[in-house]
């Protein structure tokens, strides 16, 4: 997932990587580099494959849905997908010369099967201080696409509350089915039970599913012979049996029939029943696949599984697979090399690399993976090792944040815990190892001399007690928490948001208001004595057009009747954009129009990404292009030409316009390239965003422990630039003593300032400029300050971080 640009193409089948050491790996199949196919869609080698006339089985992607009946045409249709632009065809040479011809065709590879390849561990990452703290995953969903589960071991708790079995038959091959009505697909109570299919009668040959399911969610309370617990004790499992039955040497390998292997289009075909049990609202937050085979340097986004991958990430659901075990320094296995996916490496209980676990830059995370213990069938425990390991303490992970933290995105709950992981240096990379410990306790929930970038959001995390009402209706004394505007150009927006997080036994009792600077007063909630639900984490939008944007401007939280009381745990003042259009222009059938507005108030440079928000209405939306162009001539291509239908469009664009002047005329250029079709543009904004702590905060004297503040960038289109700016206010007795530190939401840490710098007490007034074009705009972003020498004391007064 830290992956931005794709450079490698050819996808491998995935193979399990359940140990350190997997089985053999059959002549012709297995780990490939990955390299480009310059020739056309076809993967070169199943030309060699097929010379003698036998076929082979292929997964085939396309541009659209719409051309997979084309596709199909090719051969023999062995699996169809509900959601993906794919087929799995049985193909012979002339139809791989077909397909290599189709325009709609994107990419064909085979479908290669290959084999499977804790109580200290959750105390490593710091679940046992979440599940102290009552985090234990509960009302979330992990997935776990393996082997199968045994659904009535007593670790799991009776927890697996789905299951689904995809799984091929291949007479031919000595390829049977594992779903329990022996056919290739099955749904509900049983279907990835692995005591009601063969997998009963295999001698443990599909345990790897039931100890990845135990290391995400088991709980050992009351069950003898089992660890404490695994990550995310409280959280549900969906089980989906991937794998086949082989009764063939070829397959098999060294270690000799039978054995079980899993086909990528089985997987494909698992995660889109995940997605569909997402779909229909079940709470499921990361699917688990350790899974792994081949060796890539680079993104492997033609592998056949990125498309569904992506989708279920736009769902909120994190795919979480394993990174491989073949040692690779700078390397990662395929799918883990798919760019959206979480792809996660494996520690020592010392915090020191696997020796079998592969890393480098398309590592996302790393998780203890040595000699873990979890459950296996027939009710039994073993420990196990391999990067299969690691990565379902990051799926149980996701459960327990998404328990803490329920109105996040999943983009949010993987950016905490890398920002909240110990980072882990060796060649070539640093990655984050995650600790969930920290991770549920992350969020409580001017130039040089005195400018600073303007807030677009202002956050207050600083903790203040809601005092007790005295009786219905009297009220309490209201608790007030502030933020400051200062430097915003022009008023509030008619669309102000107020994000509030309170903690509170009866949020009923509480009336919430938003006080402006001028003392105007705008009810966020009323008293509802009927509301006996606790806590309030909520949006507000009000109308506070007229109103100065700068100055202070506090949330109001009042208690109205006794025995309850509550806090605010933190709340964001945030104004979405202060520079709109909403004049109407039509837009001819052919030509351009010109769409204007004038920035001021914003010293410098515009943003990266400057956020541009379009509304049009078209008969035919591919005709059109849309550019914007700065004050100083820049040109920016929001939009080009493209095949879209007739209808609205509603969207914004990212633009790291860093390069451009801030203030002045901006223009938005709309072009009707065709015959045939009008329309209308009804508005369109500017946005520069910006995101502001104001909470003042001790810095520890040389205690080895830092302090930190953050911010939190969402709803952003587009990636952070190299012209990042970072403002930091701080006061300390002698400032030589300061570390500071910027973590983007990758987890990664970049140096502002290192110690010994500033020789002098005082005030701390500084931008600092990042190159943070590596890293999406969304996610969290902290400040870090460390006082690495005793005998001085200060705080941290203010962080921003200007886009």
């Amino acid at each position: 997932m830290r992956r931005r640009i794709y450079t490698g193409v050819i996808a491998v089948a995935a193979a399990m990587v359940a140990t350190a050491f997997p089985a053999p790996i059959p002549l012709g199949f297995g780990p490939q580099t990955a390299s480009a196919s310059t020739n056309g869609p076809v993967d070169p080698p199943l030309f060699d494959q097929t010379q003698d006339g036998k076929p082979v089985r292929v997964n085939v992607v396309t541009d659209q849905r719409e051309d997979v009946a084309g596709a199909a045409e090719a051969g023999t249709v062995l699996t169809t997908f509900d959601y993906l632009p794919v087929v799995t065809l049985e193909v012979t040479q002339a139809g791989l010369t077909d397909l290599q011809s189709q325009p709609g065709v994107v990419s064909v590879t085979e479908d290669v099967p290959l084999p499977p390849s804790l109580t200290e561990t959750t105390a490593k990452i710091g679940s046992d201080t979440a599940a102290i703290a009552g985090k234990t995953g509960t009302g979330a969903t992990v997935a776990v696409l393996d082997t199968g589960v045994e659904a009535g071991h007593a670790f799991l708790g009776g927890r697996v509350t789905d299951q689904a079995c995809f799984s091929v038959n291949n007479v031919e091959l000595g390829v049977s089915s594992l779903c329990p009505n022996g056919q290739e697909a099955q749904e509900g109570t049983g279907a990835a039970d692995t005591a009601q299919s063969a997998c009963a009668s295999l001698s443990g040959a599909c345990d790897h599913g039931t100890h990845v399911a135990g290391i995400a969610a088991g709980n050992g309370q009351g069950v003898a012979g089992a660890p404490l617990r695994g990550v995310a004790p409280g959280a549900n499992i969906a089980a989906v049996q991937v794998f086949s039955l082989f009764d063939n040497d070829a397959y098999c390998g060294a270690g000799g029939s039978p054995c079980v292997l899993s086909y990528s289009s089985s997987q494909m075909k698992g995660l889109e029943k995940v997605l569909a049990w997402k779909s229909a609202g079940k709470p499921i937050v990361a699917a688990n696949m350790s899974l792994g085979a081949g060796r890539f340097t680079a993104p492997c986004d033609l592998d056949p599984r990125k498309g569904i991958v992506d989708r279920l990430w736009s769902a909120n659901v994190a795919t979480v697979i394993a990174a491989g075990n073949n040692g690779h320094t700078d390397a990662v296995a395929a799918p883990g090399c798919v760019s959206s996916a979480v792809t996660v490496g494996s520690t020592s209980d010392d915090d020191q690399l696997s020796a079998f676990s592969n890393r480098g830059t398309l590592l996302d995370l790393l998780a203890p993976g040595n000699a873990v213990t979890s459950s296996v069938s027939g009710g039994a425990f073993a420990a196990k090792n391999g990067t299969s390991m690691a990565a379902p303490h990051v799926a149980g992970a996701l459960a327990v944040l998404k328990q803490t933290y329920p109105t996040e995105g999943i983009d949010s709950l993987v950016s905490l815990l890398a920002t909240s992981g110990t980072p882990i240096s060796y060649t070539g990379a640093t990655t984050p190892r995650i600790d969930v410990g920290k991770a549920v306790q992350a969020i409580a929930p001017k130039p040089e001399a005195d400018k600073k970038p303007r807030a677009f959001q202002v956050d207050n995390d600083k903790r203040t007690p809601i005092p007790d009402g005295v009786g219905s209706p009297a009220p309490g004394a209201p608790a007030e928490s502030p933020v400051t505007v200062s430097e915003y150009p022009g008023k509030a927006s008619k669309k102000t948001q107020v994000f509030v997080n309170i903690t509170h036994t009866y949020r009923g009792d509480l009336k919430l208001e938003l006080v402006a600077p001028s003392g105007t007063v705008y009810l966020l909630k009323d008293v509802s004595g009927t509301d006996a639900a606790d806590n309030v984490v909520a949006t507000y939008t009000v109308d506070a057009a007229g109103q100065d944007a700068n100055g202070t401007w506090k949330l109001r939280a009042t208690d109205h009747d006794d025995l309850d009381t509550g806090k605010i745990n933190t709340w964001s003042l945030i104004f979405p954009t202060p520079f709109e259009s909403t004049a109407l222009q039509a837009i001819p059938d052919t030509g351009t129009i010109v769409s204007t507005l004038d920035v001021d108030g914003i010293d410098g440079r515009a943003a990266g990404p400057t956020q541009v928000w379009v509304n049009l209405t078209h008969a035919k939306i591919g005709n059109l292009r849309l550019t914007l162009d700065s004050p100083d001539g820049k040109v920016y291509t929001l939009k080009p030409y493209g095949a879209e239908p007739g209808g609205t469009l509603t969207t914004t664009y990212g633009v790291d316009a860093t390069a451009a002047v801030a203030n002045g005329t901006w223009k938005l250029k709309v072009t009707d390239g065709a015959t045939g079709s009008t329309g209308e543009l009804k508005g369109w904004s500017l946005g520069f965003p910006s995101y502001e702590n104001q909470t003042q905060m001790a810095i520890p004297d040389a205690t080895g422990t830092y302090v930190e503040l953050w911010t939190k960038a969402d709803g952003l289109v587009g990636s952070a630039s190299n012209q990042l700016q970072v403002y930091v206010d701080a006061s300390h007795q002698y400032l030589a003593n300061l570390k500071i530190d910027l973590v983007a939401p990758d987890g990664s840490v970049h140096l502002l300032q290192a110690s010994g710098q500033i020789t002098r007490a005082g005030d701390l007034k500084k931008i600092y400029t990042v190159d943070a074009s590596a890293f999406p705009a969304n996610g969290w972003w902290k400040l870090r300050v460390d006082d690495v020498l005793a005998g001085n004391t200060g705080t941290v007064n203010n962080f921003v971080v200007r886009f």
